[in-house]
Order: C-alpha cells, then sequence, then structure tokens
C-alpha cells in the first residue's frame, strides 16, 4: 500500500501517490474547465487534449530516454554542503528536460497549427532550455556541481530575454503595456511594461531553476502554475492556453520518472525552461499579475535564498562568520533538515500551488 500509518504516528505518503492524486487533480480541473467554456475536453483548442498527449508522450518516452542518459554517464553530481540525505542521489541521471521540453513544444505548435505566437514563445522556451543543457554540460563534463558561470548564464537569459521583448514589442497591440489586475481593473506601465517584462524572464526561470530541489517538487509546482496560466489566459488567448496545457502535461509526464524516488531529475534543461515558459506567456497574454500569484511557490523560494544571503552578510562577526536565518535556503531545504520528509514538503507544497490556482481564477474569473 501507498499510505502508511502507525500509532503516534502521521500517514507517510509515496512518490507514486502523490503522483497519482496530483494527475487525479489536474485531470479533472482541466476537464471542468473545458465543459464550463463549452469546449469539447478532445478538441484541439482545449486544455485537456494537449495536457494529456504531452503527459502521456513524455511518460512513454521516458522509459527509453533515461536508460539513454544513464549510458551517457549524464550522472547528477550532488553539493557536498546539500542535506546529508541526498548524497545517496548522486548518479542519478540528470539533463531530463531533453526529452521533456521538445514534446510539450512539439505538441503545442501542432496543436495551434504554429500560431506565430506561440512559435514566439515556443522559441524563447527551448533557448532557455538551451541555456540550462549549457549548464548541465558543463557540469557533466567537469564532474563538479559548478556549470557555467553565473555571469555567463545570466547574460545568456539577459540576451534570449532581450530578443524575445523586442518581437513582443514589434508585434504588440493596443495595450499590450497593461498588466491586467483581479476584478476587471488593469495598470497601464507604458515603456515601462518592457523592462518590467525583460526582468520577469530572467527572474522566474532563476526561480524555478532554485526550486528544483527535491524528487518532483519543480515538475509538479511547475505543471500545476502552467495549468493554472493556461486557463486564466484561455479566453482572450486560446492559443497560448494549449502551449501552457501542453507544457504543463510535459512536466507531469515527466513526475512519472522523477518522483520519490527520483530515476532521473530535470535538470538546469528542464528548470530554465519551465521558467522561460511561464514568463514568456504571461508577457504576451498581459498577465504578469496573475502569474504572480500563480508562481508564490517560486517566489517564496526565492525570497529565502536572497533573505539568507542577506542575514548571513548583516550579521557577520569580526571573523567574517555570519548567522543563517534558515537551517538551509532555499526554504524546501530548511524544512527537510526541520524534520519534514521528501514527500511531506513536495505533497504540502502541490497543495499550495493547487490552491494558488483557485485563487487567481476566482480572482480574475469569479
Amino acid at each position: 500500500m501507498d499510505a502508511k500509518i502507525s500509532p503516534g504516528r502521521s500517514i507517510s505518503v509515496t512518490g507514486r501517490t502523490l503522483l497519482l492524486t496530483l494527475s487525479a487533480i489536474l485531470v479533472c480541473l482541466m476537464a471542468a474547465l473545458d465543459v464550463a467554456a463549452g469546449r469539447s475536453p478532445w478538441q484541439a483548442a482545449s486544455l485537456t487534449l494537449p495536457f494529456a498527449l504531452s503527459a502521456a508522450g513524455v511518460g512513454a518516452l521516458g522509459y527509453a530516454a533515461v536508460p539513454q542518459l544513464r549510458a551517457w554517464k549524464a550522472g547528477q553530481v550532488i553539493r557536498e554542503d546539500g542535506p546529508q540525505a541526498h548524497l545517496k542521489k548522486a548518479g542519478t541521471p540528470t539533463m531530463g528536460g531533453i526529452f521533456v521540453v521538445p514534446v510539450g513544444v512539439a505538441i503545442a505548435l501542432l496543436l495551434s497549427g504554429f500560431h506565430p505566437t506561440v512559435v514566439a514563445v515556443a522559441g524563447l522556451t527551448l533557448a532557455y532550455g538551451f541555456i540550462g543543457w549549457l549548464d548541465d554540460w558543463q557540469i557533466l563534463r567537469r564532474k563538479s556541481n559548478k556549470g557555467i558561470s553565473p555571469r555567463t548564464k545570466l547574460a545568456l537569459q539577459l540576451g534570449f530575454g532581450g530578443l524575445f521583448c523586442l518581437w513582443a514589442f514589434s508585434h504588440s497591440f493596443p495595450g499590450m503595456t497593461t498588466v491586467l489586475l483581479p476584478f476587471g481593473l488593469a495598470l497601464p506601465l507604458g515603456a515601462l511594461f518592457w523592462l518590467v517584462s525583460w526582468f520577469v524572464l530572467v527572474a522566474e526561470s532563476n526561480a524555478t531553476n532554485l526550486t528544483d530541489g527535491l524528487d518532483g517538487l519543480a515538475g509538479g509546482t511547475g505543471a500545476i502554475a502552467l495549468l493554472g496560466l493556461a486557463a486564466l489566459v484561455a479566453p482572450a488567448h486560446p492559443e497560448l492556453a494549449v502551449f501552457c496545457a501542453a507544457m504543463g502535461g510535459s512536466y507531469l509526464g515527466f513526475l512519472v520518472h522523477n518522483h520519490n524516488p527520483a530515476r532521473v531529475f530535470m535538470g538546469d534543461t528542464g528548470s530554465l525552461a519551465l521558467g522561460g515558459a511561464l514568463a514568456a506567456a504571461a508577457i504576451v497574454s498581459q498577465s504578469l499579475f496573475g502569474l504572480l500569484i500563480l508562481s508564490g511557490i517560486f517566489l517564496v523560494e526565492t525570497l529565502s535564498v536572497i533573505a539568507q544571503v542577506g542575514y548571513y552578510k548583516a550579521t557577520k562577526d569580526e571573523n567574517g562568520i555570519g548567522k543563517r536565518l534558515f537551517k538551509m535556503a532555499p526554504l524546501h531545504h530548511h524544512l527537510e533538515l526541520a524534520g519534514w520528509s521528501e514527500t511531506q514538503v513536495v505533497g504540502r507544497f502541490y497543495l499550495i500551488g493547487v490552491l494558488l490556482v483557485l485563487v487567481c481564477l476566482s480572482l480574475f474569473q469569479g
């Protein structure tokens, strides 16, 4: 059985149980949203079809891709200063994003009829996935947890992000520089919109990258956020809804192989692409505020790192040693060291992610 109860102890849930539960919730949510909008769940412009095709495609492809990654000796190098329980994960294949991202992108392009907006958003997603691949490749080549330099990674993120913003600017429509707010309100940003968008592209991709630290965490919370964004943008941008649903399905399908205990990690290839996909779709659909709500988990994870570093620097003594605000950052590692199991952290983050989706949709469509 997947759940066990012992006297005086809480229920212990396996990674497989979390996957099945999350899958059931998301499938029901997508189908319900399609029916409520008067769409057949199995038509190309629905949320359910691209989601289901991508999830099935990635789940099936993983059975061939994971052994191949193992044959390439693409084993993860575990940071020595991380939780000691993670050292046993050393050697688990990484770079799983190379079979996750292309499947979602391909299905989104096909079902959207290669809509120009989807082509652009997919291009940014692949570009950020490429940055992640470079980082993963350098980590594997050097057999250390240091890939390309932070400066190089940031320069590439800014470069590809700037190109995407230039494309969006050249194809902008009246009101494009307005951010949609809850209850039918809007915030006009003018030229500032493009600077904010550029920042969001970089910040979101780094936030999802930081969240990728436990089995199934980034994949599951990313799938939830993508499907929430799909539901949010569907009324005005059905082509982007198809893209988000397809990418959400891909990351959910990845959990077939990434749930605890993980057989493969997505690596920066998958995590940077995840953030890029969310940010790019939100920019074009004027949904940056909605993305802020949907990305609440990624935001908190990032803030925990910023707070940890800031507090350590602010409390340095004469020997240059500071105090730590958390046992370890990001937040998910702090919770682990505080006694939570990986599946407890992941399961509760999934629950928070679903609640954030419901809050977001109620504010914008209620």
